[in-house]
C-alpha cells in the first residue's frame, strides 16, 4: 500500500489525488537522515505537542493587517504628497484579548496592555521622530484600528520601489515585532497618456483589489473614500476599503454575471466586492472621465490614479456618486454638441487606485514569549515530492529562519532551514496521526503550522491532505481482510474507482 499527501488550499495549489513517486525536484536530495538533529528532545516535544493540542482546540490567534495601496506619488520641494488612501493598520483576533487578561494577572493593569506603534518607510533609521505615530482605537467589531495619514517620499529619495515599516509596541515597552507590508512603486505622476498594456505595472486587471477615493474641487481636506458599513457602502472621511475589480462579461444578463480575465478598459461591465464583507455593487461600466465629462467611447486600460466614473449597466445615464458620507446615483446630463461624452457632477469623479493587503498571524498565547514575535513567517506556497514512505514538502515563502520547525496538525515534522523564503520537511506518516490507515477510505486534513523553538505559533491559511491509495493485486479477494462491521460496499467501490482511475489521476 502507498499513502499519498497533498498540500492543498483553497483552492488547491496541488492536486488531491494519489500521488506515487513522481519526478523528485531539486529538494528531494535532503533525506530525513539529514535533517533528524533539528528535533528537539522528546521531553520537550511531548510538553510542546500538548501545548499545540489545546491551540488546536481553541485557537487564540492575535492578527496584523496593513493595507496599502500599490502605488505612490513622489512628492516635489516643499510640497508633501501624503499617500493616499492613507495605510492602514487592523489587529484582530482573541489572542489580544488573552493577553490583556495576561498582563493584567501580573498586575500591570489596563494600561499596560494598550497597543501602540510607528509606521515609516524602510529607508528611515531607528529614530521614532522620522515615523508616524499610531494609535489604536476599537471598532464595533472588536478589531483595533489605526492609519498613517502624513506618510509621504520626497523628491530626493530616487528608489523605484520601497517598503512600509511597521513597530508594534505594548504600552509598557515591550515590544511586539516588526512587520512589513509589500512593495510599493514610486510613480512621479498619474499618466496622462493612452496607457499600452506593455507597461503592465500601471494597468490594473481583472481579480486585482483598488481602492477609490473622491476629492471634490481637487481639496484634500474634502477627501472621501469608499467603503462598507453595516453592509451599505459609504463614503467615509476616515476609513477605505479594498475592492476586488472583477472584468464581467457583458453581453450576459446581471443574474449570471460570469467573470472574466483580462486587464480593465474603459466602457467595460465590472463588479466592484468588497474583500472584507463581499458586498457587492451591481454591475457597473466603468468610463474615463475629462474635465467633468464621462467618455463614452474610450476603450484604452485603465491606469493607476486615473480619474474615472461609473455607469450603472442599464441605466439611464444613472452614475455612482458621493453626497457628503453617502452613496448615491447621479443622473448626468447628455453633452448636446458631443453624443460621446456626458456631464457629470464633481461626487461622480472617483480617482481609482490598486491596493495591496499583507496579514501577519501569530499565537502566543501557549508560549512564554520574552522576544518580539518578528520575522513572521509568510507561507506563498507548497511543493510536494516524492510519495510513499518518502514524501517530502517544500514550504516556500518569505521570512523563514532556522529556528521555525513545521507542524502537521499536532504532529512535528523533521524540518531543514533552506533560505529565507524555503523550508523542507518530511511528510510524516499518517499513522502518526493514530488512525489505522490500513482502512482509511477517506482523506485527511490537517493544518500546516510553523512553530518556533521557544513555543511560538504561526498559523496558516494552508492545509495537507492524506489521500489513500488502496492498491488491488490480481487475483487477491479485495475484501478479504476487511473487518466484517465496515462497509463493504463503499469500501469496494472506492477501491475499484482507485485501480480504475489511478493513472488518469498521474496523468492529470
Amino acid at each position: 500500500m502507498c499513502q499519498g499527501g497533498t498540500p492543498t488550499q483553497a483552492p488547491p495549489l496541488v492536486s488531491s489525488y494519489p500521488v506515487k513517486h513522481p519526478k523528485l525536484r531539486e529538494c528531494s536530495c535532503l533525506s530525513a537522515r539529514e535533517i533528524v538533529s533539528c528535533r528537539p528532545k522528546p521531553c520537550q516535544g511531548s510538553l510542546l505537542q500538548d501545548s499545540v493540542r489545546r491551540y488546536l482546540q481553541l485557537p487564540a490567534d492575535q492578527t496584523v493587517l496593513i493595507l496599502h495601496a500599490k502605488v505612490a506619488q513622489k512628492s516635489y520641494g516643499n510640497e508633501k504628497r501624503f499617500f493616499c488612501p492613507p495605510p492602514c493598520v487592523y489587529l484582530s483576533g482573541p489572542g489580544w484579548k488573552l493577553k490583556q487578561e495576561q498582563i493584567k494577572a501580573r498586575d500591570l493593569g489596563e494600561a499596560g496592555f494598550q497597543v501602540c506603534g510607528y509606521m515609516g518607510l524602510d529607508s528611515m533609521g531607528s529614530s521614532l521622530m522620522e515615523t508616524q505615530k499610531l494609535s489604536f482605537e476599537e471598532q464595533p467589531d472588536a478589531k483595533g484600528f489605526s492609519c498613517a495619514k502624513a506618510l509621504y517620499i520626497s523628491d530626493t529619495d530616487k528608489r523605484k520601489h520601497f517598503r512600509l515599516v511597521l513597530k508594534l509596541f505594548f504600552s509598557n515597552g515591550q515590544e511586539i515585532g516588526t512587520f512589513h507590508s509589500k512593495l510599493i512603486k514610486v510613480i512621479s505622476k498619474p499618466s496622462q497618456k493612452k496607457q499600452s498594456l506593455k507597461n503592465t505595472d500601471l494597468c490594473i486587471s481583472s481579480g486585482s483589489k483598488v481602492s477609490l477615493f473622491n476629492r471634490l474641487r481637487s481639496q484634500t481636506v474634502s477627501t472621501r473614500y469608499l467603503s462598507v458599513e453595516g453592509g451599505a457602502f459609504i463614503a467615509s472621511a476616515r476609513q477605505w476599503a479594498a475592492f476586488t475589480l472583477h472584468l464581467a462579461d457583458e453581453r450576459c444578463s446581471r443574474s449570471e454575471f460570469p467573470l472574466r480575465e483580462g486587464y480593465i478598459r474603459y466602457g467595460s461591465v465590472v463588479q466592484l466586492v468588497c474583500t472584507a464583507t463581499g458586498v457587492t455593487l451591481p454591475p457597473l461600466i466603468i468610463r474615463k472621465v475629462m474635465k467633468q465629462y464621462a467618455m463614452l467611447d474610450v476603450d484604452e486600460p485603465i491606469s493607476q490614479l486615473h480619474k474615472c466614473a461609473f455607469q450603472l449597466q442599464g441605466s439611464d445615464r444613472m452614475y455612482l456618486c458621493l453626497s457628503t458620507d453617502k452613496v448615491i446615483q447621479f443622473q448626468a446630463s447628455p453633452c448636446p454638441k458631443e453624443a460621446n461624452r456626458e456631464l457629470l457632477n464633481d461626487g461622480s469623479c472617483w480617482t481609482i487606485i490598486s491596493t495591496e493587503t499583507v496579514e501577519y498571524t501569530f499565537s502566543e498565547s501557549l508560549a512564554c514569549v520574552r522576544e518580539p514575535v518578528s520575522p513572521v513567517p509568510l507561507i506563498a506556497a507548497l511543493q510536494l515530492t516524492g510519495g510513499g514512505d518518502v514524501a517530502m514538502l517544500e514550504v516556500q515563502g518569505e521570512y523563514f529562519h532556522a529556528h521555525l520547525k513545521v507542524w502537521f496538525g499536532d504532529v512535528e515534522a523533521e524540518t531543514m532551514y533552506r533560505s529565507p523564503k524555503s523550508l523542507v520537511c518530511v511528510v510524516p506518516d499518517v499513522s502518526a496521526f493514530g488512525s489505522d490507515w490500513r482502512w482509511l477510505r477517506y482523506p485527511i486534513t490537517v493544518p500546516l503550522l510553523l512553530i518556533r523553538d521557544d513555543g511560538l505559533i504561526y498559523s496558516s491559511s494552508f492545509t495537507f491532505t492524506y489521500t489513500p491509495e488502496q492498491s488491488c493485486i490480481p487475483g487477491q479477494q479485495v475484501l478479504s481482510d476487511v473487518p466484517q462491521d465496515s462497509d463493504k460496499l463503499l469500501d469496494s467501490i472506492h477501491q475499484e474507482f482507485t485501480r480504475t482511475n489511478f493513472h488518469l489521476f498521474m496523468q492529470t
